[in-house]
């Protein structure tokens, strides 16, 4: 067994996920229950996320879909984020 930096307990073979659900419920207590929530993403296929971390953002729905909907803006509203990790390989 391993600790993760949320304290969870996991077995090696599940090292290849960021989180686990629990993992993810314990943090996402330490925002407000109102937020919104939003993801990173373009392509296909699904990726592990980092950290979450809160930004401003504002929404643009007539943006092209690779642009996403969302973008960062200091005067927007304050959305929880979920990146996803993205790889260079």
């Amino acid at each position: 067994m391993l600790t993760i930096k949320t304290g969870a307990m996991i077995d090696k073979k599940s090292k290849i996920f960021s989180y686990t659900v629990g993992e993810l419920i314990v943090l996402l207590k330490e925002y407000p229950k109102d937020m919104p929530v939003i993801v990173s993403g373009y392509e296909n296929g699904y990726e592990n996320f980092y950290h979450p971390t809160v930004q401003k953002v504002t929404h643009l729905p007539d943006n092209m879909y690779w642009d996403g909907e969302f973008q960062v803006d200091e005067n927007g509203i304050d959305v929880l984020v979920l990146e996803r990790e993205e790889r260079n390989d």
